[in-house]
């Protein structure tokens, strides 16, 4: 057993132990502080809010509710329409999470595919790579056009994810101008 293994679980085990909840478990959390929401619900609120610059799969939500669960930071509720079973927040999970949040975050990582192929460009046929930067520039133009009416649509109502949101704004905008200036070095 792992050294992380063994610490998880003596957290789980022992009440007076706290679980290092990770980002995603933690944003679990943030969203059950709105009112409970099964696993479905959960992945559907997490693609359309925060699913351009947090990845999180079901299989990992659904983990996470399991792990969260153990630790008495989410409750589960009587099993609904579709099997669908509601996880609500209890005050330890709430406290978990306020802990959770008012740390500092770290440092980011930029982990952007296309980056990683722009590298070793040289190693493709030209027309090739070119095929490639067209293809991510279009889906790039298409997410920003997604930005702009979604915070088109919460400015005013919800400051924070509009912030958020215009941050997913700027970073489209700057993404699209790089592709600008490989266009004028003529990759594209």
């Amino acid at each position: 057993m792992e050294m992380g293994q063994k610490r998880r679980m003596t957290s789980l085990s022992r009440p007076e132990s706290r679980l290092d909840i990770n980002a995603t478990a933690a944003s679990l959390l943030g969203f059950l502080a709105a009112g409970p929401q099964s696993g479905y619900t959960l992945a559907a609120t997490i693609e359309a809010s925060i699913g351009n610059f947090w990845n999180v799969t079901r299989s990992q939500i659904y983990r996470e509710l399991r792990t969260l669960e153990a630790a008495g930071y989410v409750r589960v509720g009587k099993t609904g329409m579709r099997d669908r079973r509601p996880y609500a927040l209890t005050p330890l999970g709430r406290q978990a999470f306020d802990e959770w949040i008012a740390r500092e975050p770290p440092d980011e990582n930029i982990r952007f595919p296309l980056l990683l192929t722009a590298f070793f460009g040289d190693h493709l046929p030209p027309e090739t790579l070119a095929r490639m930067l067209r293809n991510s520039r279009a889906r790039h133009e298409l997410r920003l056009m997604a930005y702009r009416e979604k915070l088109e649509a919460i400015e005013g109502l919800y400051p924070f994810p509009a912030r958020a949101t215009r941050f997913g704004c700027m970073y489209e905008e700057m993404v699209l101008a790089w592709f600008a200036t490989l266009e004028a070095d003529g990759l594209l």
